[in-house]
C-alpha cells in the first residue's frame, strides 16, 4: 500500500500567482509528502537510538543494521523523514567536502587525500546502495560541470582545478569556452571544470526510499516525535524518553533547535526554484545532453540540474539566516529571493526568459563556525554526530553514517579500528559560534560582501578576486 497522498499540480507562465512558494519543496509536488509514521508511544529502550530522519540518520541506521542485525535501533523524527534538507536539497551527489582544506593544514596532505579519496568512492556507493534496495531517485551519473563567467573566476577555476588534482583527481578536465559551449551552452561561460564523481538525483524520492528500505530491515522509526534534549543515554522528547547506549544527533541544520545547541551550527538558508518542463527547442538551445549538475564560481554561487522530467532546478543563497537560529516551517522562501534565482536562470539560458517557475522553497544546511564537516563519537557518554556539510550533504552524508558505524561497533567491541574511523574529520572539535546580535550580523555581512564582489568583478578585467571578498573569507574564517 502507498504511504503518499497526492499533491498540488502547478501550472502558469514567469513567476505569477500560480507559482508555488513552500510546500516543503518541489520534490514532494507530485505525489505530497509521506502518511506520517506513528510518533513515540512512551518510553522505550534500544541499543542505538538515532536522531534525525534525514539522510545522516536513515544511512546510519542503515549501515549499522545491515552489520549487525540484532540490534535494536530507533529513528526519532521531529516531522517527516526528508522534512529538512535531504528533501529540499538540489539534488548533487558529488565528492565535495567542507573543510579538506583546513584537514590538510591541521593532519597534513596526505590524511586529506584520504578523506577526499573516500568521497570520490561515496558517490558510486550511493549509486550502489539505492540500486541494491531498489530505489529509483532519478540518478544519472553525468558528473559535476562548474563553470566561470569574468576573469576572476577563470583564476579562481583554474586554480581550483589544479588543487583538485593535488588531492587526487587525476581524472577531472579542464575546458575552455568553445569546449564547454559543446557540453552546455551557458552563455559568457569562459572555462570550466568537470569531474566523474558526481550525479543528479530526486531527493525526496531518495530519501523516501532509503526509510522505506531501513523500516524493512527491521529499524523502528517515530516521525512527529521532536527531540528537545539530548543527554548520555538518553534522547528526550515531549511523548516520552528513548535510553540506549548509543545516541547520535543526525539533525545537520536543525540542530540548534536542542537544548544547549543554539550556536553549535549555524542553520544557513538556501533558496530554490525548479521551471516547468522545458520544450525540446528550448532544449536545442542549452545543450546539456551530459546532464552533469552544474555549478558555478560565483563568491554568491549557484548551483542547478536537469531534472528526469525536462526541468530546470536552480539554487542559491537569497536570504541566508534567519535571526537565533530559527527555521522555516514550510519552505517558504522570499518573493525578491525567487526573482533573483529566476534572474540567474535567464542570465545563463536566455531562452528560458519566458519559461514559467513552477516552485520556489528553501531549506537549511549546517554551517559549522570554521565550516568543517565532522563525525564524532564521544566513546565517555557514547554521544555521537555528524553533519555540518555546508551544502555538500547529499554524499557527505552517507560517508559520515558508515563512519558513525565503524565507530559504534569499534567501541562496543564489536569491531577494531577501520579506514574510515581514522579519517582526519573524526572527532574534530569547533567552537561555538558567536552569540546574536553578532551572529545575525557577521552572516548578513559575509554575504552581502559576497554579493558586492560578484558585481564588481562582472565588470572588472582583472583576474584577481576582488579584495571585499578576500576580507569576507578571512573574517568567516573560509
Amino acid at each position: 500500500m502507498s504511504r503518499t497522498k497526492r499533491g498540488p499540480e502547478v501550472s502558469g507562465s514567469p513567476v505569477d500567482g500560480s507559482t508555488v512558494n513552500g510546500g516543503i519543496s518541489f520534490w514532494y509536488a507530485k505525489d505530497g509528502v509521506p502518511a506520517p509514521r506513528e510518533p513515540l508511544p512512551g518510553d522505550a529502550t534500544a541499543d542505538v537510538c538515532v536522531v534525525g530522519g534525514g539522510y545522516t540518520g536513515l544511512w546510519t541506521a542503515y549501515y549499522l543494521k545491515k552489520a549487525a542485525p540484532f540490534l535494536n535501533i530507533t529513528v526519532l523524527e521531529a516531522k517527516f523523514c526528508g522534512y529538512g534538507a535531504s528533501g529540499r536539497n538540489g539534488g548533487w551527489l558529488y565528492n565535495g567536502v567542507a573543510g579538506r582544506d583546513r584537514y590538510a593544514r591541521l593532519h597534513g596532505h596526505d590524511q586529506a587525500v584520504r578523506l577526499q579519496r573516500a568521497m570520490n568512492d561515496t558517490v558510486d556507493e550511493v549509486v550502489r546502495a539505492a540500486d541494491e534496495e531498489r530505489i529509483d531517485a532519478d540518478i544519472h551519473q553525468g558528473g559535476v560541470l562548474e563553470v566561470a563567467h569574468t576573469p576572476a573566476q577563470l583564476a579562481r577555476l583554474q586554480a581550483f582545478h589544479s588543487v583538485e588534482i593535488a588531492f587526487g583527481e587525476t581524472d577531472r578536465v579542464l575546458r575552455g569556452a568553445r569546449e564547454t559551449a559543446e557540453r552546455i551552452r551557458v552563455t559568457g561561460a569562459v572555462g570550466s571544470t568537470w569531474t566523474p564523481h558526481g550525479a543528479r538525483l530526486h531527493p525526496a524520492k531518495l530519501v523516501t526510499g532509503l526509510a522505506a528500505a531501513v523500516e524493512a530491515l527491521g529499524v523502528t522509526i517515530h516521525e512527529s516525535t521532536p527531540v528537545t534534549e539530548i543527554r548520555p543515554k538518553h534522547a528526550v522528547t515531549p511523548y516520552g524518553t528513548v535510553r540506549a547506549p548509543y545516541v547520535l544527533r543526525c539533525t545537520e541544520g536543525f540542530t540548534a533547535a536542542l537544548k544547549g545547541s543554539r550556536r553549535t551550527w549555524l542553520p544557513m538558508n538556501s533558496s530554490m526554484i525548479v521551471t516547468e518542463p522545458l520544450s525540446d527547442e528550448v532544449w536545442a538551445t542549452i545543450g546539456w545532453e551530459g546532464r552533469e549538475t552544474l555549478g558555478d564560481m560565483a563568491h554568491a554561487y549557484m548551483y542547478a540540474q536537469r531534472t528526469a522530467d525536462g526541468r530546470i532546478a536552480l539554487g542559491g543563497r537569497g536570504h541566508p539566516y534567519r535571526y537565533g537560529s530559527r527555521t522555516d516551517n514550510d519552505g517558504r522562501t522570499q518573493p525578491a529571493t525567487v526573482e533573483a534565482l529566476r534572474e540567474i536562470l535567464v542570465r545563463f539560458f536566455p531562452t528560458t526568459a519566458g519559461v514559467h517557475v513552477d516552485h520556489a522553497w528553501s531549506g537549511v544546511l549546517g554551517v559549522p563556525r570554521d565550516w568543517c564537516a565532522t563525525v564524532t563519537l564521544d566513546r565517555t557518554t557514547g554521544l555521537g554526530w555528524a553533519g555540518g556539510y555546508v551544502g555538500s550533504g547529499v554524499a557527505t552524508a552517507n560517508l559520515a553514517a558508515r563512519t558513525l558505524r565503524d565507530l559504534v561497533q569499534q567501541d562496543s567491541g564489536q569491531a577494531g579500528a577501520t579506514e574510515l574511523t581514522t579519517l582526519p574529520w573524526v572527532n574534530h572539535k569547533v567552537r561555538a559560534w558567536e552569540p546574536e546580535p553578532f551572529r545575525w550580523l557577521g552572516v548578513h555581512g559575509m554575504y552581502a560582501a559576497y554579493r558586492t564582489a560578484d558585481r564588481r568583478e562582472s565588470t572588472a578585467r582583472s583576474a584577481a578576486t576582488d579584495r571585499i571578498a578576500r576580507v569576507a573569507d578571512r573574517l568567516s574564517g573560509r
